[in-house]
């Protein structure tokens, strides 16, 4: 089978915004979400820099007993799956007589983990752990909590794939819907945003210093670059086979029609250019098109003097004829990480809805090897009928993503 594979919700929870909405104004502005988290400096961080999110109030949305397992990251995500399955018109009845599958990116749970193990140290009795610390500190913690809540009964499981991970999940989903495994998959995913995350990332010195203004400190593409900055929280697409969302009257936002993806089999942390070619030109290759068709690419670039120099080779290699608009919304998000595979398709497909592109905000000039490539830094008005969202990880796993606008 090769069935049509479509999007009928989209859910955001993060520095941008807490809604669709919020998350659509501040992309169309170019509103940047960065800020500082002091207490980074005071546990002996370089940068205190982070995107700023705060931790939803679920109290009158779930039990305590539900919510007593669920991590950091899981409570974003919970939020961006409710929004999500309303704008899909998914309710209870839909969850409860059908086999609806959920597949989430995630790859740690930090806090959890350090926060329970301190616990320990200081009481030596591990059951004063509490029923739910299992349930927070694994890295599954987002699909056992929400597949458990929305009562899922198909495919469920995480993908850990660095920041790939959210990119892999929703191409995984669009393959087991294609090929008649399954008719609906919720989808996405999610990231812890505390310090005790991030304090082996800090150690690298591969985030920004530039503390003197957040908003500025992210500048992906840009000579002035010096690393990206922290961030995260939850993003939840609802995938369904075109036949099945016809069937119910679903709304149907956009297409998937490729994924392509690639392993660089070199350096663990290094970027390669190869590898991002291989997986982009699969990409391509599997929705059937090429590259003169994708009118926008949602770079991954976050804004580290290496891994933008190496993107922009291979987006140069493979669209220099086209002349293809690039941004990074990470300019304004910092890295949300394991979410930013999933977060970004998002906020691609709020710009392709919306007809415009979000900037690349700070870039005000590039060395010559990044300046063959054309990177937007304003608001543009654009009709985007194909857009192409990219997401490398650590261990040189790659991931593509290609969304079109829906067409009868």
């Amino acid at each position: 089978m090769n069935r049509r594979v479509v999007i009928t919700g989209l859910g955001i929870y993060s520095c941008l915004g807490e809604n669709v909405l919020e998350v659509t104004d501040s992309l169309k502005s170019g509103k940047s979400g960065i800020g500082i988290d002091l207490v980074r400096k005071e546990m002996g961080y370089r940068s205190a820099l982070t995107g700023i999110i705060e931790t939803p109030n679920l109290k009158k949305k779930l039990t305590r007993r539900q919510r007593v397992s669920m991590s950091e990251q899981a409570n974003y995500a919970y939020v961006s799956c409710i929004e999500a399955l309303e704008n899909a018109k998914i309710n209870d009845e839909f969850l409860d007589s059908n086999v609806v599958g959920m597949i989430f990116g995630n790859d740690s749970s930090a806090k959890a983990v350090m926060e329970s193990i301190d616990k320990i140290r200081e009481k030596k009795d591990t059951a004063l752990l509490g029923s739910g610390c299992i349930f927070q500190s694994m890295n599954s913690t987002v699909n056992m909590n929400l597949s458990t809540i929305f009562r899922i009964k198909g495919i469920n499981y995480t993908i850990s794939a660095a920041c790939s991970s959210g990119g892999h999940a929703i191409g995984s989903a669009y393959n087991l819907i294609r090929s008649g495994m399954q008719d609906t998959i919720i989808c996405g995913g999610a990231q812890e945003v505390n310090p005790l995350a991030f304090g082996s990332f800090d150690g690298l010195g591969v985030f920004s210093i530039n503390e003197s203004d957040p908003h500025l400190a992210s500048r992906p593409f840009d000579e002035r670059r010096d690393g990206l900055i922290p961030s995260g929280g939850g993003a939840t697409i609802v995938l369904e086979a075109l036949d099945t969302a016809l069937k119910r009257g679903a709304p149907i936002i956009a297409e998937v029609v490729g994924y392509g993806f690639s392993s660089n089999g070199k350096h663990i942390s290094a970027p390669d250019v190869d590898g991002q070619k291989k997986s982009i030109l699969m990409a391509l290759e599997d929705a059937s098109i090429s590259p003169e068709n994708i009118d926008y690419i949602n770079a991954h670039a976050t804004s580290t003097p290496l891994g933008d120099a190496c993107e922009a080779e291979a987006i140069h290699s493979i669209f220099n004829k086209y002349n293809t608009p690039v941004s990074s919304t990470k300019s304004m998000t910092g890295h949300e990480c394991w979410m930013s595979g999933a977060s970004e398709i998002i906020y691609s497909i709020i710009m392709m809805k919306n007809n415009f592109i979000a900037p690349n905000i700070n870039f005000k000039k590039s060395e010559e090897s990044l300046a063959k490539i054309n990177i937007i830094a304003k608001t543009t008005k654009k009709e985007l009928k194909t857009v192409m969202s990219n997401s490398f990880g650590f261990g040189g796993t790659n991931s593509n993503i290609i969304i079109k606008k829906y067409e009868n």
